[in-house]
């Protein structure tokens, strides 16, 4: 992550923060767009668009190959997405429930099935 010299860690998370808000402000879709073109570059908002639509083929129990075949996303970003779906902080398998695309135990399935090892440490210390 990028680090503003001139900033300390609490402005920073403060910032952030703000950002969150201005985001849940946001009222349907379009408005989300609108916010989202004026924030980010292109090349930030197709990597994003790339990284959800990972989540839902990962959802659907689709091999990373698959997955890479069909969107040209690398299988290393395959990989992390499903690592995050496992263990981050569960914002993806939030929306996907709320959008009602899949259960977060697909999810947790896909990323064990990669083999990372990462994974299945954090899977345990938070079960165990």
């Amino acid at each position: 992550m990028k680090t503003h010299r001139s900033l300390t860690p609490r402005q920073e998370a403060l910032a952030e923060r703000k950002l969150y808000t201005a985001i849940a402000a946001l009222r349907d879709a379009e408005e989300v767009r609108a916010f989202f073109r004026d924030l980010c570059t292109p090349a930030e908002l197709q990597a994003m668009a790339d990284r959800w639509s990972v989540v839902d083929y990962l959802g659907r129990g689709m091999p990373y190959r698959e997955i890479h075949s069909l969107t040209g996303v690398s299988v290393t970003t395959i990989g992390r997405v499903a690592r995050f779906l496992a263990a981050g902080n569960g914002g993806y398998g939030l929306v996907a429930q709320r959008l009602g695309k899949w259960h977060l135990h697909a999810a947790r399935a896909a990323a064990s099935a990669s083999g990372a090892p990462e994974v299945r440490r954090r899977e345990g210390a938070r079960h165990g």
